[in-house]
């Protein structure tokens, strides 16, 4: 495939990606960060996929069904048809848990006809490292390795078990399915039960998203990007996914290849703040419990990143049996970035800690757990402002003064300072006041080039940064503001080509950047629509919203020529960045028409 054309299925648990043909050629289990079971999109030979194949003669179309995470694949020749239904199960039980099993479900529904297909089932456990042995057990295909690391999977089917292994032709004459389990079943599977699961699993989705808040326009693009959001959100822990793959290049054929099934505190607390202005409150709150596990101790340094269950070791690993997806290599698994500094993540998490105390009902106990978190950042902040860091884009070569990372300790202290204001501490006003102004004012003499008359990406560079495009969203500037509207103009010269944004164009590790970092085209767009460009700004956006695929999904990146999508996929930075956008864009066309009717 030459395009990101997958859809994701998942249930907080896992994920899988589903081609508009109906391959799975992605599927970790039992969790998000395990080993792939299929990994086809990281080598086409060797990865492994679940797929189902019919004569080319038949037509292919997919969507989900409405409002769920539920994909529906309909292939059809005229006489035949039927409907390829793929979900992870996830729905309430009667106790208020939860069933969400690391199982998968392909439900063939019969539309008409006798249609003639074949199932190609050829799991490649521990990403293809060692081979993988499939036998027919009965009442089960059982699928295991023999040396290395010892795993095993189950899939248990309506079909003749030894037409999957074999793949012989089946004729569909009625509905059938096939559920793939990381554990061996202890109830008898059956046709009827998997059809059960599937209903309640459509009713939680439905039910989920009734509860969203609505708006009057892009109310189906907002939607689904909130559906990818809860689809990368780990139950069992409150974690937030960057995105549910490992090592899709951000340019094909280059090495900037990352494993991305981990929390980034920085992408994971805007995802909440986002989840929570859409009404869904029990996810901050899982978010910000968190947080609160994995900072035990006052002393304790905060990550950038973490596992799904806390974990904080994340050694990085390359797979050099892969060939990586269209032969970009390595593939990597783990992530050397979270060793990194970066000065940034304190005000961000500050951020959804204010938001909390000003959206949310909050205990006296999680009241002083979230105050001692508090007082901990601003010493930190106050410790390593005037260092440099590694930045927000993560470089692994030299510290320097980000302007970004110095935006973000403003905002942290400034955050405290509100944070403070709203529990009547004010013992720490005077000295944090004082330091808010430091950092503001170190930020507006160093951080602001009179040449470029802009903002630039560090003190005393003249290159210019994205990220800088989001001092007036944190309250560092306001949008009339010379300086801002300046910033806003020099940036969009200078890193915009055709619509779509670098991050920046200056080198850094692996040369210059050649594709566009999906959010930061977000960034602009939003800039645009706040320093009064507001025709050109969403003319940008239905642009931007046109570069999605067929699903509406979004990756890290988007080639500028191609505009084909690259890099992990799909990715929450890039959603949450269109739910917002969206969202403004929604509020100011309501405005607007309820103006206009006053007339």
């Amino acid at each position: 495939m030459e395009n990101l054309d997958y859809g994701i299925i998942g249930n907080c648990k896992s994920a899988a990606l589903v081609s508009k043909t109906g391959s799975m050629d992605w599927c970790c289990l039992p969790n998000f960060d395990s080993a792939g079971i299929f990994a086809k999109l990281l080598d086409d030979e060797i990865g492994g996929s679940f797929e189902v194949e019919v004569g080319d003669d038949y037509t292919i179309n997919q969507e989900y069904l409405w409002e769920t995470n539920v994909l529906s694949t309909v292939f059809e020749n005229g006489e035949d048809a039927f409907q390829l239904i793929d979900f992870m199960p996830r729905y309430p039980r009667e106790d208020g848990s939860f069933y969400a099993p690391p199982d998968v479900i392909r439900f063939f529904r019969l539309l008409k006809g006798a249609p003639k297909i074949k199932i190609k089932y050829d799991p490649r456990l521990e990403f293809a490292r060692e081979d993988t042995f499939n036998e027919n057990k009965g009442e089960y295909i059982k699928s295991y390795t023999r040396e290395g690391k010892y795993d095993s999977i189950f899939l248990y089917s309506s079909f003749k078990l030894d037409d999957i292994l074999e793949r012989r032709e089946i004729t569909l004459t009625g509905n059938a399915y096939c559920l793939l389990g990381y554990h061996e079943k202890l109830i008898t599977q059956s046709l009827d039960r998997s059809y059960l699961k599937f209903q309640r699993t459509k009713t939680y989705w439905m039910n989920w998203s009734e509860k969203t808040t609505r708006y009057s326009h892009y109310q189906n693009e907002i939607m689904r990007s909130a559906l990818v959001l809860k689809a990368l959100s780990y139950k069992k822990s409150g974690a937030v996914l960057a995105a549910a793959t490992t090592s899709l290049p951000e340019t094909i054929g280059e090495e900037r290849n990352w494993d991305y099934r981990f929390c980034w505190i920085r992408d994971a607390s805007m995802v909440i703040k986002v989840m929570a202005g859409l009404g869904h409150v029990k996810s901050a709150k899982d978010f910000l419990q968190f947080i609160i596990n994995i900072i035990p101790n006052k002393d304790e340094k905060i990550q950038i990143m973490y596992g799904i269950n806390g974990e904080k070791e994340l050694t990085e690993h390359i797979l050099g049996h892969l060939k990586g997806y269209k032969n970009s290599n390595p593939v990597r698994t783990g992530n050397a970035a979270y060793i990194q500094k970066q000065n940034d993540i304190y005000g961000i998490l500050m951020e959804v800690i204010y938001q909390q105390f000003l959206q949310f009902e909050t205990s006296l106990e999680n009241s002083e757990e979230l105050w001692t978190i508090v007082r901990g950042i601003v010493m930190i902040v106050e410790e390593n402002w005037e260092k440099p860091d590694k930045g927000i884009w993560e470089l692994r070569t030299e510290d320097r003064h980000f302007v970004f990372s110095k935006l973000l300790c403003w905002v942290a202290v400034d955050r405290a300072i509100k944070i403070g204001e709203v529990l009547r501490m004010g013992v720490n006003d005077t000295k944090w006041k004082t330091l808010r102004a430091d950092i503001y004012n170190d930020i507006y003499n160093n951080g602001w080039n009179e040449e470029i008359e802009a903002y630039t990406q560090s003190y005393g560079s003249k290159d210019l940064d994205a990220s800088t495009l989001l001092m007036e969203s944190y309250g560092f500037i306001e949008a009339r503001d010379p300086r801002f509207i300046s910033t806003v103009k020099a940036t969009e010269k200078e890193l915009c080509r055709d619509g779509l944004m670098y991050r920046y164009k200056n080198k850094d590790d692996f040369g210059e950047p050649t594709s566009s970092f999906t959010i930061c085209t977000f960034w602009l767009i939003d800039s645009l629509y706040k320093i009064g460009e507001k025709e050109r700004a969403k003319a940008m956006f239905d642009q931007l919203l046109s570069y999605s695929n067929h699903l509406g999904l979004f990756s890290e990146d988007i080639d500028f020529e191609t505009k084909r999508l690259l890099g992990n996929f799909p990715q929450a930075y890039s959603h949450l960045a269109l739910i917002e956008t969206a969202a403004n864009f929604s509020k100011g066309l309501v405005s607007e028409e309820n103006f206009l009717g006053v007339f």
